[in-house]
């Protein structure tokens, strides 16, 4: 009976082994964008989700993430990791949109429209017509002209490599000192939005500039609005916006599973 044991739990290695050598990921270097959540310097007592994916998946990490970072500065991690690694970055993820929501960060527009002279022609000769032309929103003051910001720094930067948007959490109430108490998502902003459209856009974001979107906030099944799941999050008390290392795990378990469907390198 163990020789029988020690087989299956040979053969169950081997068959694990297997299966990771054929994940897209496997032994890739990854630039980690993001905020407190991601930062390898805040809760340092908790094992974040990149180390769960650098131990399964041998990915070696570049981690600019700071705590409470918003996503106006992703350009400035996006050129920390160019500066850092150079071209030996395989893909990035960013992790951010909690923070902006919580500083009340107007939504904004995508697009702004102008009225131009263009030539154009179908099935007849071509014209000088007027029409209306978008242009993107690239300012620091919206959250939508920060994505337009961000994605675009990373795309000139890195115009060949894989980047992957992740959406913000569910969240609920955290203290951290009188002067940085934040209520829990069934509270709008200070402008008068909720954190669903922060989630939105960032989805959007995928289509307007062909990026893949993971839905962490559909998908990671936290939710510490449901008081049995306070398990995932770091103190039941005072912070309930950040995961522990069960809630970690748990994230990057949902993350190997969503890389999978999408290439590393190209």
């Amino acid at each position: 009976m163990k020789r029988i044991f020690l087989t299956l739990s040979i053969l169950f290695a081997c068959i694990t082994l297997s299966a990771q050598s054929l994940h897209p990921w496997q032994g890739k270097r990854v630039g980690y964008i993001g905020d407190s959540i991601t930062d390898p310097n805040c809760l340092t007592d908790v094992h974040k989700y990149w180390e769960f994916l650098q131990e399964w998946l041998q990915i070696t990490p570049y981690v600019t993430a700071i705590s409470g970072r918003e996503w106006n500065d992703v350009p400035r991690q996006a050129q920390q990791i160019k500066e850092e690694h150079g071209g030996e970055v395989d893909a990035i993820l960013v992790f951010m949109g909690t923070n902006d929501y919580n500083s009340g960060v107007p939504i904004g527009e995508w697009f702004t429209e102008t009225e131009e002279k263009v030539w154009a022609a179908t099935g007849k000769p071509q014209q000088e017509v007027v029409r209306k032309r978008r242009h993107l929103v690239l300012t620091n003051d919206t959250f939508k002209g920060r994505i337009n910001q961000g994605i675009q720094c990373l795309k000139q930067l890195y115009p060949d490599k894989q980047i992957i948007l992740l959406t913000p959490i569910h969240r609920a109430y955290a203290y951290f000192g009188n002067n940085n108490v934040q209520p829990d998502e069934s509270y709008q902003n200070q402008c008068g939005e909720y954190l669903d459209a922060y989630v939105k856009a960032i989805l959007e974001a995928g289509s307007i500039w062909s990026v893949p979107v993971i839905n962490l906030h559909a998908i990671s099944g936290l939710n510490p609005m449901v008081e049995e799941q306070i398990q995932y999050f770091k103190d039941t008390k005072t912070d309930r916006l950040h995961p522990n290392t069960k809630g970690q795990e748990r994230l990057a378990r949902t993350l190997m599973h969503q890389l999978q469907m999408h290439p590393c390198t190209y």
